[in-house]
């Protein structure tokens, strides 16, 4: 065969591949169908391993790498996981007959929230001068609307959230109110104000980004404002998704979100400063590689690529950032003191320190 007769068969085979992919996922629906008539969860973490183990065995045999089996079967659970997921959602129909406004919704996470919402049956309607929703009815200005909906979401910036939870208090809306603001101490005003109204408010932070389609494995923290029916009804969003719901309390929130979102952020921030500013062409570092630096680069490329508006207010606007930059400033200082002093023994033990608490995290999380 020559290399065209060769590179026709591979484009065949491609595309058998891709066909067996389509009536897997045809059969990931049946599955989720079934799961649902017998009560059975969505992920069985037992029969992925089994589906893994297997296709590891059957690579070896046919003279495949098993690690790349693996990777294409992890690929292929994540795919069906996340149709399984969203037929689940779907078929709950947990917002059937009700209606949902999202002030904000033309941004990247309103509009995550809108295709949620709407798979679940909530009729939706956006409030956002910034833009549309391509199937969702516009409110110009959500000042005009009644405000007679279900379910009110504040998906605006973080920086003018506050004001719109103020002027939402003095309309006292009837349907549950909740922000999804990365931070929650700036919206205190705007939440007591809601809770002094009488209205029934909650605060959600979904742990993930608008990009993010199967929710397995993410978190989604509720407030605890004081309203157990409102934390309850805005868990009762996410019953029919495989996301894990942590209750926490506004104080604890942020100071947690100084280490999560904070000092992550702060690493990478300082990370691409640090070689931008280094002298190094970029050119030059583009022909080198090594395993630790391009994991590091590839999470520093993507928090370079983000709002420098919403990361700022991330950093600014969290009454506890002192605490975990100070953290990072000092762990900094440590190591150029125990490098530049030839301190072997006290590096050891930073490393050792690392690892034991990596250890504990990870034992913390199984059990």
């Amino acid at each position: 065969m020559d290399l065209k007769a060769l590179r026709d068969r591979l484009t065949a085979i491609d595309a058998e591949l891709l066909d067996l992919v389509a009536e897997r996922q045809r059969l990931s629906r049946d599955i989720a169908a079934v799961k649902r008539a017998t009560g059975h969860p969505t992920r069985d973490f037992g029969r992925e391993r089994e589906v893994l183990l297997n296709a590891r065995a059957r690579a070896e045999r046919a003279g495949v790498s098993p690690a790349v089996a693996e990777q294409l079967m992890r690929m292929l659970i994540r795919s069906s996981l996340t149709t399984q997921e969203r037929a689940l959602v779907a078929a709950q129909g947990r917002g059937s007959g009700r209606r949902a406004l999202i002030i904000g919704g033309a941004g990247k996470m309103g509009r995550w929230f809108a295709d949620f919402l709407a798979s679940q049956g909530f009729a939706i309607e956006v409030a956002d001068p910034s833009g549309e929703v391509q199937g969702c009815p516009q409110i110009a200005d959500w000042r005009e609307s009644p405000l007679d909906h279900d379910l009110i979401v504040v998906a605006t910036p973080l920086g003018i959230t506050r004001d719109v939870l103020l002027e939402l208090a003095v309309r006292r809306p009837a349907g549950l109110v909740f922000d999804i603001g990365s931070l929650k101490t700036p919206l205190r005003a705007g939440i007591e104000a809601l809770r002094e109204a009488g209205v029934r408010v909650a605060s959600i932070h979904p742990m993930f980004g608008p990009d993010t389609e199967l929710l397995s494995g993410r978190h989604v923290l509720h407030l605890d404002l004081g309203d157990p029916q409102a934390v309850r009804e805005g868990q009762e969003l996410f019953a029919s998704t495989m996301a894990q719901q942590v209750v926490t309390t506004l104080d604890d929130h942020d100071r947690l979100m100084a280490y999560v979102l904070g000092l992550s952020h702060a690493v990478n921030i300082a990370f691409f400063t640090a070689l931008a500013e280094s002298g190094e062409a970029a050119p030059r570092l583009a022909r080198l590689s090594s395993t630790t630096f391009d994991a590091q680069l590839d999470v520093a490329t993507r928090v370079a690529s983000e709002s420098p508006a919403l990361y700022f207010e991330i950093q600014s606007l969290n009454e506890y950032r002192d605490e975990s930059l100070q953290a990072l400033g000092d762990a900094v200082s440590r190591l150029r003191d125990l490098v530049g002093s030839g301190d072997a023994a006290g590096f050891e033990e930073l490393m050792l320190k690392g690892r034991a608490y990596f250890e504990g995290r990870a034992a913390a999380r199984q059990g």
